[in-house]
């Protein structure tokens, strides 16, 4: 049982030493370079810990701004090569999601669905809009989606890039490709690998971005619950606008049986499907997107 001495008991995320923070910060802050200067950094109280956002003042400033939910161990940078083509559409705001390798900072534990729910809705809550537009890629898409299911009185669409665990279940070769990548120890050629996988071969070694995803995985330890799959009635029950983008070549999930079920079960859904495009489909095809989602946005 001496396996027992060495448990980590922590109920909330958090890095594994000041140096594995210093060195996922050191490379937070060299991926925010290739962001715009924001106009504002929030930090934002909630039940569940502080919330960091970031504020970049787009087009049409009176109207519901676009906030982005990025994925697992992203946190705002991800978002580099969208936030040009989106601010011509409007303001937007980035979120550092919590629990995960960012800047926001948990300090209660989160358990449940309807937690990932209600902290976010407790960010949002305390923004000056009335309303927004919730963007997310990945699990950032099933965080936006929960919320539109289970508090969505601040949202006044949903927009959903490839999102996992949504409309259909993890394929067998993400679970089993996970697997390895979460224990820590392991090298980082690992991580590396798996990211590249993720986005069907391309090279991450020397990719800002990339090199943070990596040090957050080693350095950062989640303790959050797996996103459960909507039912057909919870998904059903969304009265809002939903723009769906399924990657037709991700690896994470079948995507034709996805969006299909999305046709099937979003009351105002729009479905489109980006033939060739893997999991990694914000960063690949930001242009188009941004096309798509401003056409939705009208």
């Amino acid at each position: 049982m001496l396996w027992l001495a060495f448990r980590d008991t922590t109920p909330v995320g958090h890095f594994t030493s000041g140096g594995g923070h210093d060195e996922f910060m050191a490379a937070y802050r060299q991926a925010m370079r290739d962001l715009p200067e924001p106009d504002a950094t929030l930090d934002l109280r909630t039940g569940f810990g502080l919330v960091r956002m970031y504020r970049f003042d787009g087009a049409d400033p009176a109207r519901a701004p676009i906030v982005l939910l990025p994925g697992r161990a992203a946190a705002s940078p991800m978002w580099a090569g969208n936030l040009s083509s989106l601010l011509r559409l409007r303001t937007v705001y980035t979120v550092d999601l919590l629990g995960e390798p960012g800047a926001s900072i948990q300090n209660r534990p989160i358990e449940s669905d309807a937690d990932q729910a209600r902290w976010l809705h407790e960010a949002l809550t305390q923004m000056p809009e009335p309303g927004v537009h919730l963007l997310g890629v990945s699990i950032g898409g099933w965080t936006a989606m929960n919320l539109a299911i289970r508090q969505p009185e601040k949202i006044e669409s949903v927009i959903l890039l490839d999102p996992v665990m949504t409309f259909a279940d993890l394929s067998l070769g993400a679970i089993l490709r996970s697997i390895p990548v979460s224990v820590r120890q392991a090298p980082r050629s690992w991580r590396d690998g798996f990211n590249s996988w993720t986005a069907n071969g391309a090279p991450v070694e020397d990719v800002p971005v990339a090199q943070m995803i990596e040090s957050g995985m080693k350095n950062y330890v989640l303790k959050l619950p797996g996103p459960t799959r909507f039912s057909t009635r919870q998904l059903a029950s969304v009265d809002k606008p939903v723009l769906v983008v399924m990657a037709g070549a991700s690896v994470m999930h079948d995507s034709a049986a996805a969006a299909r079920f999305a046709e099937e079960n979003l009351k105002r859904g729009t479905v489109l499907t980006y033939e060739g495009a893997s999991h990694a489909v914000n960063g690949e095809q930001p242009d188009r997107i941004a096309t798509d989602v401003g056409r939705f946005l009208r």
